[in-house]
């Protein structure tokens, strides 16, 4: 009688997605989705669109395609109060106007607390990945393959398990991500891509209604979002 070798099955990597349940960061849950098992994670810092996000973010990931494809979304906490003045636009819930350039939303540090905070949470459920989506031309210090590099290396290094941290959709532009969204069948009309948010609507006045607008616009597809306010 011949036994034949057992085969074996070999697992699914596993992948930390930071997602916000905006539009960038649904697209990469996915698109991770495709070849991963996901763990989709939400970290509050204090800002005053979180509330809104984390519940369309909640609603996101009960619907097609992610439903039975990715982990139950896990919330953690990093708070920055006591470093944003409670003046500051992101506490106050008055981001920058229709019309400002990306650099005027910079939020110091942003990058570096939300890595941070999810490193921990991969050391401990062994976990050797961490996705987040910038885009194409982001501005900002802590959105570059460098710091990524080396955020990885330093992660690895303090928590004494590999890390590796990956932006997938850093080369696309927001329209090119509208469109793969589409091939992977992301719902749109349930993202949040706003920094005042009104009763779960996009406010349709700040450069993050702006630009997701003009994304949908450039490729000639109306966005299925609603906007409290017109954009023209």
């Amino acid at each position: 009688m011949v036994i034949e070798p057992r085969r074996m099955v070999q697992e699914q990597p596993r992948v930390a997605v930071l997602c916000s349940g905006g539009l960038d960061s649904t697209v990469l849950v996915a698109l991770q989705a495709r070849s991963a098992t996901v763990l989709p994670v939400y970290v509050r810092s204090g800002l005053a669109w979180e509330k809104t996000e984390q519940l369309s973010l909640s609603k996101l990931l009960s619907a097609q395609p992610f439903v039975g494809k990715v982990d139950s979304l896990v919330c953690l906490e990093t708070n920055m109060l006591n470093l944003y003045s409670s003046s500051h636009w992101a506490i106050q819930g008055r981001p920058p106007a229709f019309d400002t350039p990306d650099s005027d939303t910079y939020l110091i540090g942003r990058n570096i607390t939300l890595l941070a905070k999810v490193g921990v949470l991969c050391a401990q459920k062994r976990i050797g990945m961490i996705a987040l989506g910038p885009l194409a031309g982001n501005p900002f210090p802590d959105a570059t393959e460098n710091f990524f590099n080396t955020m990885a290396r330093a992660l690895s290094l303090g928590l004494d398990h590999t890390v590796e941290i990956v932006a997938p959709l850093r080369q696309l532009s927001k329209a090119k991500v509208i469109q793969l969204g589409l091939e992977l069948q992301v719902p749109f009309e349930l993202t949040m891509s706003c920094m005042s948010p009104r009763e779960r609507n996009h406010c349709g006045q700040c450069s993050k209604c702006r630009e997701r607008h003009d994304a949908f616009e450039a490729i000639g597809i109306k966005d299925p979002a609603k906007y409290v306010a017109k954009i023209t």
